[in-house]
């Protein structure tokens, strides 16, 4: 597999971009060697600038759940950019969109649509304060809500753990209020609604975990974390970023028989347009401005061009089997699990419909820490591994692979085949 464009491309960049990208995680910097440099995608197969053609089981981190340039997808935003790009003012495309969230998430009565997944989560925050009248926050260790200060933090010492900031740039006062739990813990929540009783607004949490890889809490613990919040007076909010239409049209707190305060949605309701969104009942969206006191505004949220490739987008899940979605996730962490045996490699692979991760552990992963006894070395040629036989998955060992609804029966044979040539060349 010869990388030389994509090698002269990061020399480049290095000189204008910092670190030479514009997400972190597209430096490879956790599996080393030169960053690939894509040139274009097709259905489910991605093409380096070096003609490497790999099957993409990355999907943008989630977008792009119909594979790339999904022909009606396309039909819908090219129709959009005849008219224009942006008008900075209400269209039709917004009503239809968010009508078509209130159809996959039947508990909510109104959407505010904003940019990003990050805009969409801390707008959620000052919702929540608004609505409780508290400024307190808990958050997950391990979760990944975006990169606005008072979420970007890092867990401190003791049981009630107060968050310390994560990244140089955040103040300490930005984050004082935000407490840290752990992840499938509720013994971890009670100790922090015991310590400061009636002081929290909101417990934000992914309802599976995307960003230490995929880690799907006991339903037991979500249960009782939905009623601890109602015995409270809490805002629960649920973020199905990533969790979105992955396991079924909706989200996956349906999986878990709950419903959220507040969603926050993103990435794949804006089929590869930049989008965001966060929904709830009406006497708590109402709380946002221009009905409430709530302030929050953006020029290009709810793009007409995001919510025709949206829209478009979500017109098509509708029509697949989420039962058979499941199936191909089961099948790829069996293939993952079998050839990994083969090889004599420790893995353990969590799957929930179309997200997967192996982690290069022999121990049951079920939160951040045990996440962290991933062998991330192994992982790396293993990332290697898999480019080599033409599959493309996220350069970290804590990113969620997110597999296309659209693969076939032989698609699906090929990925498995791959995964096993892989597994063998690390052995």
């Amino acid at each position: 597999m010869k990388l030389d464009q994509s090698k002269a491309l990061m020399e480049r960049a290095n000189k204008s971009l910092v670190g030479g990208v514009n997400s972190p995680v597209r430096a490879f910097n956790s599996v080393g060697g030169d960053a690939l440099f894509i040139e274009k995608a097709k259905g489910i197969y991605i093409t380096d600038v070096d003609g490497n053609e790999y099957i993409d089981l990355v999907g943008s981190y989630g977008p792009m759940i119909l594979g790339h340039a999904h022909p009606k997808v396309n039909e819908a935003v090219k129709k959009a950019l005849d008219k224009s790009y942006t008008y900075g003012a209400t269209t039709e495309g917004e009503v239809e969109m968010a009508e078509m969230i209130k159809e996959a998430f039947p508990q909510i009565d109104k959407v505010r649509f904003v940019n990003s997944g990050t805009e969409a989560v801390f707008s959620a925050i000052r919702l929540a304060r608004a609505y409780t009248g508290r400024d307190k926050i808990v958050k997950f260790a391990g979760c990944y809500h975006g990169h606005s200060d008072s979420l970007l933090v890092a867990a401190g010492s003791g049981v009630a753990t107060l968050g310390i900031p994560g990244s140089k740039g955040v103040p300490e006062a930005a984050v004082k209020d935000t407490l840290i739990a752990q992840y499938n813990d509720i013994e971890s929540v009670k100790t922090i609604l015991e310590k400061y009783p009636n002081e929290i607004a909101g417990i934000f949490i992914e309802p599976v975990a995307g960003n230490m890889g995929v880690v799907v809490p006991e339903q037991e613990f979500m249960k009782e974390l939905r009623a601890l919040t109602k015995e409270h007076g809490i805002a629960l909010v649920i973020d199905e970023v990533m969790t979105g239409f992955r396991q079924k049209f909706g989200g996956a707190q349906d999986y878990f028989g709950i419903e959220a305060d507040i969603i926050c949605m993103g990435k794949v309701i804006g089929g590869g347009m930049p989008v965001g969104a966060y929904a709830g009942k009406a006497e708590i969206m109402d709380l946002v401005s221009p009905l409430g006191g709530v302030y929050q505004a953006g020029t290009l949220s709810g793009s007409p061009i995001a919510m025709a490739c949206g829209l478009a987008t979500l017109k098509e899940l509708k029509n697949y089997d989420y039962q058979k979605a499941d199936e191909m996730g089961k099948k790829v962490k069996a293939a993952l699990e079998a050839a990994a045996a083969e090889a004599g490699v420790e893995v353990t692979v969590n799957q929930f419909g179309l997200m997967v991760n192996p982690f290069f552990t022999n121990q049951k992963v079920t939160d951040f820490d045990s996440a962290q006894t991933s062998d991330t070395s192994l992982f790396a040629k293993f990332f290697w591994a898999m480019a080599e036989n033409g599959l493309y998955i996220p350069p970290s060992q804590f990113e969620a692979w997110f597999l296309p609804i659209v693969l076939t029966d032989e698609e699906l044979n090929e990925i498995i085949k791959r995964i096993h040539a892989a597994f063998q060349a690390i052995k």
